[in-house]
């Protein structure tokens, strides 16, 4: 993972890397389970259908948004879930995966 993100489009593109490889769905494969770790492999490796909701849902994002992603709440959140006609859960888990990254980012430094 970089260093850092400068925003959530870097962030879409650095989830986006393995969408459409095959590594990316063997990895996947490797998490499918019920426990929670299906959800980190979503951000290291989506369907295609699922970065397409990525995609639709930071478009949707208000530039406020898109900036402090962590002062969303779960209504606004699926607010732009709507928006974007995309499962409010990934896009959570997507939401959260960028907030992520930054304090991984922060704490770093």
């Amino acid at each position: 993972m970089p260093d850092s993100f400068n925003d959530i489009t870097e962030y879409l593109d650095y989830v986006g890397r393995f969408c459409r490889s095959k590594f990316g769905k063997r990895f996947r494969s490797q998490f499918a389970d019920t426990k929670g770790t299906a959800e980190l492999a979503m951000l290291a490796a989506p369907s295609e259908a699922e970065y397409e909701d990525f995609r639709r849902a930071v478009a949707a994002m208000t530039q406020e948004q898109k900036a402090y992603p962590e002062k969303l709440d779960d209504m606004q959140i699926k607010d732009i879930a709507a928006k974007a006609q995309a499962d409010c859960g990934n896009i959570g888990i997507f939401i959260n995966g960028f907030i992520l990254a930054r304090k991984k980012a922060d704490s770093a430094r």
